[in-house]
């Protein structure tokens, strides 16, 4: 943890510099803003604690105008209520009373430090949202977080936790899309013992393993109608009903939910409660794509290489001018979840001083960055292959291997497959008994077939 204290150093705050050394930061001091800049220019840090009898206003607003992202605690004499509530009106985002107390100072270098693990971010996209997720933080409302796959969306999920009133209670993930729905409603509400065949014992679900913190509910659009009536019933009332229970069980919880789907739309299509997406979507935080926050590029590929290199135990390479330019080239379709891959990747294969572009490749071993062949040009060509694939083939093996391949993809969630597919989910469940019934392998509830078959 690196430490910037703004101030005279001298009395309380040198008192507080000790104790923040003793805990393990280390501690640079600058006794004005124009200082204190130059030291952020020049070597940066993970937390700036500035005097209040220095200006928290100007700081704050030189760092928003060099684009600092680092966060800003004051501090001050402890019986001045005033100055206190005009630090935080300024924008530090805590208030540190001197003399300093050492579990105090401890907590807020804990905090800080989880917030610079959990978010690395430098475009005024991601800025927007990271300020609204501030605001909304300490509320009790619940929220629904969208964006596509791989944007970020849990770790959006636990910075808002981290920074909330709930932040000492448990932070509970379901993904609702990788659960199949016969075992999503126990996964969530718990079941008693008998409750059903394999229940051999209670067992307390997602919700009472949350209370009194937060519970994300991730891509929330997979799960099906009938359960959602009793997610929003569980929400309205803070009450669930264990599957085989006769007793209502309360629990207290926030509610964070996520899709990478337009809710709306699939309200429109009978697939989502209306009234549901009202209680969730109280507030919406809406994480843009990384081909849409083009400077996050450079900045989180950064993280990862020092991430993954520290992992490794390899040395930290920096990006080459060409590495640089590849990764700025491509569109980014898995977001950052592709991003922390290929960098992990190039993190392996380089062998230089630098990590070169030969080492930002794709899965497959293909070099990004070049320039795309023409839209059309690849269509026909993938047109082509298709169709040679497809001569000397029934319409029925197709079909059958269609639904079998969606149905892997989808980790044997029929409800799920029916949706890609677009067919009703008894069509599928046919086709499925026709294919068991012939001996053919197909993927039970959370599994795939077995590669080869």
């Amino acid at each position: 943890m690196r430490l910037l204290i703004v101030g005279a150093m001298k009395g309380a705050l040198s008192q507080a510099t000790k104790i923040a050394i003793d805990r393990g930061a280390s501690v640079t001091n600058a006794e004005s803003v124009d200082q204190a800049l130059m030291v952020m220019r020049a070597k940066g840090a993970d937390l700036v604690i500035i005097d209040v009898s220095l200006s928290v206003r100007d700081l704050v607003a030189a760092f928003e105008a060099e684009r600092i992202r680092t966060p800003v605690a004051a501090c001050g004499t402890g019986t001045d209520a005033r100055a206190a509530v005009a630090a935080i009106q300024a924008g530090a985002r805590e208030y540190i009373p001197l003399p300093p107390d050492p579990e105090m100072i401890a907590a807020v270098l804990e905090a800080v430090s989880r917030d610079t693990r959990a978010l690395v971010f430098r475009d005024d996209a991601m800025q927007r949202v990271v300020r609204l997720a501030d605001q909304i933080a300490r509320s009790e409302a619940s929220i629904l977080i969208t964006g596509e796959s791989g944007v970020g969306k849990e770790v959006i999920a636990r910075y808002v936790h981290s920074r909330s009133n709930r932040r000492d209670k448990p932070f509970i993930s379901v993904n609702c899309a990788a659960i199949p729905d016969a075992l999503l409603e126990s996964e969530l509400f718990g079941h008693e013992k008998g409750a059903f065949t394999g229940a051999v014992a209670r067992r307390i679900g997602k919700f009472e393993e949350a209370t009194g913190g937060t519970l994300l509910l991730d891509e929330i659009s997979e799960m099906e109608v009938r359960l959602q009536a009793k997610l929003l019933r569980a929400i309205q009332e803070r009450v669930i009903d264990r599957v085989g229970g006769g007793k209502p069980v309360p629990v207290d919880i926030r509610i964070v939910a996520t899709s990478n789907r337009n809710l709306a739309d699939e309200v429109r299509k009978g697939t989502f409660r209306e009234d549901l997406l009202y209680r969730l979507n109280v507030v919406n935080l809406r994480i843009p794509a990384l081909r849409e926050r083009t400077q996050d590029i450079l900045e989180l590929a950064n993280h990862f290489v020092r991430k993954y290199a520290d992992v490794n135990g390899v040395p930290v390479r920096s990006l080459s001018p060409d590495a640089k330019r590849a990764l700025l080239a491509n569109p980014w379709r898995g977001n950052v979840r592709e991003l922390e891959n290929t960098l992990h990747r190039a993190v392996l294969l380089a062998t230089g001083d630098e990590i070169g572009a030969d080492a930002i490749l794709t899965p497959e071993g293909e070099a990004y960055g070049h320039a795309p062949r023409d839209p059309a040009a690849r269509a026909l060509e993938t047109a082509e292959a298709t169709a040679r694939a497809l001569v000397g083939r029934t319409v029925a093996d197709v079909e059958r291997e269609l639904i079998l391949d969606t149905l892997d993809h989808c980790l044997g969630n029929r409800t799920h497959a029916a949706k890609i597919l677009g067919i009703s989910i008894r069509t599928l469940r046919n086709k499925l008994n026709e294919y068991t019934a012939e001996g053919i392998p197909v993927a039970a509830p959370g599994e795939a077939r077995a590669a080869g078959l």
